[in-house]
């Protein structure tokens, strides 16, 4: 049977199983993998070993060590032989010292703040009733400096839904406007610069300091220490979720990626070392948010990363 213009009526079949999103190929052997971003991840996964951590730490002490052994006979002799030398040195060691303290105090306060962002989403995903749900309310609040919870709310759910609407929405716009910037660099500077290892060396700094500015967002700044601790809490959620995760849109990133091959390898590999990028800065913003995203919309890579390179690669 035809309809009047002599088309032949299209016949859908609704009991069909559905397809096997696992099973279907996403890009050919020759197309784009990321390599770039995948690398910068492994660097950040990567935990030295308990003989060399002895190895390094016994290094660290033993140079620290001689360091102020040297410093102290210098200073020794100095002032016997010019005491005003000798006690111009003995204050630089002074301030030295003081400049040490004060970097410890810091990488300390640096973990305090990493240590309390975990404890707070803790006491969310604890906060099965009401006066857990308020506590925990006017602890954010304080916090960012917020409006505190209010009084005539009543459920925990909607008092903690109410939280997060009003303190972290601009949080995540900082942090996914981080996202996209670092997401957009590592992409330009992979297909624009043809330099052996440019691609791996732009998104290892891109993502670590995307990883640092997502969680100064959030309220935990830390050091370099509690930077790179940060950075590895993040590449061990990259691994309990998994990189590409499944359902999101993800996929429709990398596809792009394997169809800009074919207009250009390096456009090709941009794209995808660009979605992985924004995928790593995800997991920044899951691993730092204080609260789990419940009343706000869990952003996609896939839209995170057309925004960034809208505009900035040719044809997307």
């Amino acid at each position: 049977m035809q309809d009047r213009e002599g088309r032949a009526p299209v016949v859908i079949e609704l009991d069909l199983p559905p397809p096997d999103v696992a099973a279907a190929p996403i890009l050919a052997d020759d197309a784009p993998q990321g390599a770039g971003a995948q690398a910068g991840l492994r660097l950040l996964q990567r935990r030295p070993r308990p003989v060399l951590r002895l190895v390094l730490a016994a290094g660290a002490g033993f140079v620290t060590l001689a360091a102020g052994v040297a410093a102290w006979d210098f200073t020794q002799s100095l002032l016997a032989r010019a005491p005003v030398l000798g006690w111009a040195a003995a204050g630089l060691v002074g301030l030295l010292v003081l400049a040490l303290l004060s970097g410890a105090a810091a990488e300390w306060a640096g973990y305090r703040r990493l240590s309390r962002l975990d404890a707070l989403r803790a006491q969310v995903e604890r906060a099965d009733d009401l006066p857990k749900a308020r506590a925990v309310a006017g602890a954010l609040a304080r916090l960012y400096r917020g409006p505190e919870p209010s009084a005539d709310v009543v459920d925990a759910d909607a008092l903690l839904a109410m939280s997060e609407r009003a303190l972290m929405a601009p949080l995540d716009a900082r942090a996914l406007g981080e996202v996209e910037s670092a997401a957009r660099q590592v992409a330009l500077v992979t297909a624009l610069v043809p330099v052996a290892l440019a691609d791996v060396a732009a998104a290892l700094f891109a993502n670590l300091r995307m990883i640092r500015r997502i969680g100064e967002i959030y309220g935990g700044r830390g050091g370099v220490l509690g930077g790179w601790r940060l950075a590895r809490m993040v590449g061990a959620h990259l691994l309990a979720t998994g990189l590409v995760a499944v359902g999101d849109d993800m996929l429709g990133s990398l596809a792009g990626g394997g169809i800009m091959s074919k207009l250009s390898r390096r456009f090709g590999e941009g794209v995808v070392n660009g979605a992985l990028t924004a995928r790593i800065g995800l997991a920044a913003i899951e691993v730092c948010r204080p609260m789990p995203f419940a009343a706000l919309p869990r952003p996609r890579a896939g839209t995170v990363l057309a925004r960034a390179l809208k505009g900035a690669l040719p044809g997307l």
